[in-house]
């Protein structure tokens, strides 16, 4: 800080001194004009002056003459018009004693007008005495003459006014162009000194600042005559010191969270392939070596030719502008030593702090034994469903017609206990089939039949078929239909299954004086059903698996939960994707979304 104030108040002292010395000079060049200026214009206003007051003597003196020369002259008028000519004089001689004296004057004027006047008084003939009489010629003529000479000074009094004014006029322009050229001359020598001071140090600066911001931290630092470029200079050189050490310390801490992650990575149960934003390999971990029988040769290919799988390169293109994978991809099917392997597999893009996308990852899970699980449950549940809906069927009819006969009072413990033993039948029948249709979809059995559907039809009869139930529990049912929307291609049946059991959970859990809605919006390509209550909701750790098989989480269990999970097999089926958005407390609203 004290160096900056150092170097400011120098810089700020040597251009005061230069805007001082040309202020001064400016200064002294207006005093000296406005004085030229003032005593040029006295001199021409008294010399004005002393010209119109000989112009009137000489014109007042011809007047007198021509009165003189008359036939009759008129001595009153000869009188007056000497008085007047008195007058003249009398002002000349004062304008004289203000400080202009000629080489004649007015009071030598006054003098020989005098002597004119005895002249002619002693004369006998006033009218031959400008021919005849030698005296009164010669006054006349004296008084004349001096008033030309009066006249010629004053002009020659003006025009050396005005040289004298163009003279020194000429010296002071002399004058203040000696000062522009000392005042340019010491600003050079400043500024010339300053660039040389400071201005070659500066560049080097400059340039060893461009060469740290390069990553090149060995620079040479210059040496200046000035102490304050020298102070900079070894501040300058600190903070590189600095930035070097710091830069190796992070070099360091870089290489080791580097070997961390890639420690991290090859020790994980899953594949994963880094992906660079071209959509090439750049790298595949143990795993994903041993689970695709891959090595090292792959690096550099794309992920589709790679994999021998072209519909990848679409969704990976897809993941690196931003998008997602709307609906879960198939299971990729790799043969590795002889052995059919099944893996899924995920994309994620790796998104920059600032928001660019600079690249994917693919992780694969080996899900070989799983599927070989799934499948033999599928094939169980299947079987099962089919023997065990023959017996239970049979018992169920029987215990009809059992019900039928038996006669116990309404109001007994029997009557009771068949309508229990009725219910749970009913429910181990509805079990049954939910296993047999499950197992159907899962197995790639149940087939749609296609047809024209209108979503405001399939909504106005789901709201027909619960109207009475919702009316018992006091809830709203409404339709809210953004239209007009296009007719579906689907199995109006199965769509309306899905709607039966979406509506059935929400009566069961909505409280009375609650409100569902049956909405249907057109979304791009797609068209979003829901139905959507205000009830209890779901907690945000369980909204994950309620889609699964077998699973029922968070609000009134019952059944086998089968419900939400038969209806995501038949929105996929359909070629749809199905969700759930729920918040605990203020309600939950599940979704499907079918391509128009």
């Amino acid at each position: 800080m004290k160096l900056a104030m150092k170097l400011r108040t120098r810089l700020f002292l040597s251009i005061s001194a230069l805007i001082t010395v040309a202020l001064l000079g400016l200064l002294l060049g207006l005093i000296s004009v406005m004085q030229m200026a003032g005593n040029q214009e006295a001199l021409v206003r008294n010399n004005f002056v002393t010209l119109d007051l000989g112009l009137k003597l000489r014109q007042t003196l011809g007047d007198q003459l021509i009165i003189m020369l008359s036939e009759k002259p008129d001595p009153a008028q000869f009188a007056a018009s000497k008085q007047h000519y008195f007058e003249l004089l009398d002002e000349g001689i004062a304008h004289e004693q203000g400080g202009v004296e000629g080489q004649y004057g007015f009071q030598q004027a006054k003098a020989d007008y005098q002597s004119f006047l005895q002249a002619l008084d002693q004369s006998h003939d006033p009218t031959r005495v400008l021919t005849g009489n030698d005296d009164v010629t010669a006054k006349f003529n004296q008084l004349r003459n001096g008033l030309i000479a009066e006249h010629k000074r004053a002009l020659d009094n003006i025009n050396d006014t005005q040289r004298k004014a163009r003279d020194r006029a000429l010296l002071i322009a002399g004058l203040l162009g000696l000062v522009g050229l000392a005042v340019l001359i010491i600003g050079f020598i400043t500024a010339h000194a300053i660039a040389r001071r400071f201005g070659a140090p500066i560049e080097a600066l400059a340039q060893a600042a461009d060469n740290i911001g390069q990553g090149n931290f060995e620079v040479t630092l210059p040496i200046s005559s000035a102490e304050e470029m020298n102070q900079l200079t070894k501040r300058f050189g600190i903070m590189a010191e600095a930035l070097r050490e710091h830069q190796a310390t992070n070099v360091d801490e870089l290489l080791a969270g580097q070997q961390r992650l890639q420690a991290v990575l090859d020790s994980i149960d899953d594949g994963l392939l880094m992906i660079d934003r071209e959509g090439h390999l750049e790298h595949l971990n143990p795993v994903a070596q041993r689970q695709l029988g891959w090595d090292t040769d792959r690096l550099g290919q794309g992920l589709g030719s790679a994999l021998e799988r072209p519909e990848l390169d679409e969704q990976l293109q897809l993941v690196l502008r931003g998008g997602t994978l709307e609906r879960a991809p198939e299971d990729l099917s790799v043969e590795v030593d002889g052995e059919s392997r099944l893996l899924t597999y995920s994309l994620t893009p790796v998104s920059h702090t600032q928001g660019h996308i600079l690249g994917a990852v693919m992780v694969l899970h080996d899900v070989t034994e799983q599927r070989a699980f799934e499948r033999v449950r599928s094939e169980f549940v299947l079987r099962a469903s089919h023997e065990l809906r023959t017996p239970v069927t049979g018992m169920h009819m029987a215990f009809g017609l059992f019900r039928e006969r038996a006669k116990f009072p309404p109001d007994s413990r029997e009557a009771d206990l068949l309508d229990t033993v009725n219910e749970e039948m009913q429910r181990l029948m509805q079990l049954i089939n939910d296993l047999l249709n499950f197992s159907r979809y899962q197995n790639g059995l149940q087939k749609l039949t296609l047809g024209p559907c209108s979503i405001e039809d399939l909504l106005e009869q789901a709201q027909g078929r619960f109207a009475g139930e919702a009316a018992q529990k006091g809830i709203d049912l409404l339709v809210e239909v953004q239209g007009p929307l296009p007719r579906l291609q689907a199995d109006q049946a199965q769509l309306d299954r899905v709607l039966d059991n979406l509506i059935d959970n929400a009566l069961r859990h909505t409280a009375a004086e609650g409100q569902i809605r049956l909405q249907a919006r057109r979304h791009g390509e797609r068209v979003i059903i829901s139905v959507e209550d205000n009830g209890e909701g779901i907690a945000y750790g369980q909204q994950g698996r309620i889609f699964e098989p077998f699973v029922q989480v968070g609000r009134k269990k019952g059944g086998a939960g089968l419900g939400l999970a038969l209806c995501k097999e038949i929105v996929q089926l359909h070629g749809g994707r199905m969700g759930v958005y729920s918040r605990p407390g203020q309600g939950t609203q599940f979704y499907m979304a079918l391509a128009v």
